[in-house]
């Protein structure tokens, strides 16, 4: 549906949420004029529109629905790309050249939108009742107005409200919480009030957006970080040295932890305590000694020497007793090491016997692709990525997770600018058929450079100093107010909610029929490397799925 409104020369074009549209390519896109939600979930829609005159600055945009109070709309902002992609990419991804790329979802204030001639440009259009509206059939109308209020054209969405709601989330989901990322771009003292409200504000967002586990840095996260070099310190716990005795103050940790249970946090994943890539080394901890503080381990630190083993002996007794005093004991998730190779494998049996003498009974999950770490059982919870799954499913691996980064790049789903949003949501589908209990990205908000070398303004720098393909390291940006969110958030969260669509169906018709009607009429099963390429039958596969619950539910 392509307008032409009072002969003003405005083009206007409903879109679901998955088109991403480009300011300098013809928008080819099938439109997108209605749709349906249960009661309780997030429902988003585009508003696509070219205009052929003047610049005109100073456009108001307005909604007429009766649900407009729970209604959000949204510039779709570009940001630039040097690298969007390796050189060996697959041929799912919209492009593979540097430019503009939608991305941030930019709040609308009182001047409104500029009318670029000849582009391309869309809003985003949020709805979110939460469960306050009744089930029905509602329109959305979004106007076009000039700064004298002048009418310039106008687009109606009609939206089913289904009464049945989407279960809890079940899935534990975390997205690696960056909290000197948040100190240095908002250049504020780390653990300031101004850094607590910057905290605060992110934690909410990532809650909002089905991310219910919280990277916790008890010391700082020994990640991406360059051999011999030092992120800026984000250390929750207080260490007083003296001689060969250590004591511990949980102050800051204690404000953390009541901090994310009043925004929604469920869960508490601490900080690995031994390095990135082989578990060599201690992650830096600082400590007052004398009077001073300093560092008292680092890239320095043997891993598995005795004076790191005894910290540990001293220090981790003293953590699970303040985690039960607490209460948090079944929330709590321990890390020993990220992504190990199999070169590595003695480095991480060593520091694995070490933390496994003080943290029995207590899940401790480290991301992997090699089947080997579990067949030896050194990590009892492991998070293998996607590609490199399908040994752990072969073998029936109990509570299994999953991960993606920058490597998952060929046949897998992933959320990289250049990839259609279709293969961002289409997780959640995946996470469903196989009963997939966690899943874990690393960049919620990185915002430096690979290694953390440098600090990056993301709105510029999108792809960590040419080192990850752009999307990779971050799905927020840093407002002046706080989060800016970004379309790609908003489409994982869309796969979180099918889901849990998924799961509410299943209580009604069962697994068997769920996968049935899933599966149905494909050439091949879904699994991780192999599924419907395309918006379409994402979309109307939802449709279904909201269909039957519809019926079920009036049963």
């Amino acid at each position: 549906m392509i307008r032409m409104e009072k002969g003003k020369g405005l083009q206007i074009k409903l879109l679901s949420s998955l088109t991403k549209v480009f300011a300098d390519e013809e928008l080819m896109a099938e439109p997108w004029c209605r749709g349906s939600m249960l009661s309780n979930e997030v429902y988003s829609f585009q508003v696509a529109y070219r205009w052929s005159g003047p610049m005109m600055k100073q456009v108001q945009v307005k909604v007429v629905s009766e649900l407009a109070p729970w209604i959000s709309v949204r510039s779709v902002g570009l940001v630039p790309s040097e690298m969007p992609c390796y050189a060996d990419h697959d041929d799912y991804i919209l492009r593979s050249t540097p430019g503009l790329y939608p991305d941030p979802l930019m709040p609308l204030d009182e001047e409104g939108i500029v009318l670029l001639p000849d582009q391309w440009r869309s809003l985003w259009v949020a709805v979110d009742p939460r469960g306050a509206a009744g089930p029905g059939n509602y329109t959305v109308q979004v106007i076009f107005l000039d700064s004298s209020g002048e009418e310039l054209g106008d687009a109606v969405f009609h939206l089913e409200l289904i009464g049945a709601e989407l279960p809890k989330q079940s899935l534990i989901h975390t997205e690696w919480f960056h909290t000197d990322c948040l100190a240095t771009l908002y250049d504020v003292e780390i653990f300031s009030e101004e850094h607590w409200k910057r905290i605060e504000q992110f934690i909410r967002t990532a809650v909002k957006h089905g991310i219910n586990m919280i990277l916790t840095p008890i010391f700082t996260p020994p990640l991406d970080t360059e051999v011999g070099k030092e992120r800026p310190t984000v250390q929750l716990v207080d260490v007083e040295k003296s001689g060969d005795s250590y004591k511990f103050g949980f102050d800051r940790l204690h404000r953390w932890i009541d901090l994310c249970l009043a925004c929604g946090v469920e869960y508490f994943e601490f900080s690995h305590l031994f390095t990135q890539w082989g578990s060599k080394h201690a992650p830096k901890i600082m400590a007052k000694e004398n009077g001073e503080l300093k560092r008292i381990f680092g890239w320095d630190t043997d891993a598995a020497g005795e004076e790191y083993s005894s910290f540990l002996g001293q220090f981790l007794p003293c953590l699970v007793d303040f985690i039960q005093k607490k209460g948090i004991e079944k929330r709590s998730y321990f890390h020993v090491s990220d992504e190990p190779s199999t070169e590595q494998l003695e480095s991480y049996r060593s520091a694995s016997d070490i933390i496994n003498r003080y943290l029995k009974g207590f899940p401790i999950i480290d991301a992997l692709s090699d089947y080997k770490y579990y067949e030896l059982g050194l990590v009892k919870r492991p998070i293998p990525a996607t590609n490199h799954i399908e040994p752990f499913l072969d073998n029936n691996v109990p509570d299994l997770w999953a991960y993606y980064c920058c490597g998952q790049y060929c046949e897998v789903s992933n959320r990289f600018f250049n990839m259609p949003s279709a293969r961002n949501r289409i997780i959640g589908m995946q996470l469903y058929k196989y009963d997939i209990k966690g899943f874990l990205q690393w960049g919620y908000n990185f915002w430096y450079s690979q290694y953390s070398r440098y600090p990056i303004d993301p709105f510029r720098v999108t792809d960590a100093g040419y080192a990850f393909p752009s999307g990779d390291a971050f799905v927020v940006y840093p407002g002046k107010e706080g989060p800016i969110e970004s379309l790609r958030l908003e489409v994982f969260y869309e796969a979180l909610q099918d889901k849990r669509a998924l799961q509410l169906l299943e209580r009604l018709i069962g697994k068997e029929a769920v996968l049935h009607m899933l599966e149905d009429g494909l050439d091949e099963p879904i699994t991780f490397s192999k599924y419907p390429k395309g918006h379409d039958w994402l979309l109307s596969k939802r449709e279904q799925i909201n269909r039957v619950i519809a019926e079920n539910v009036r049963m």
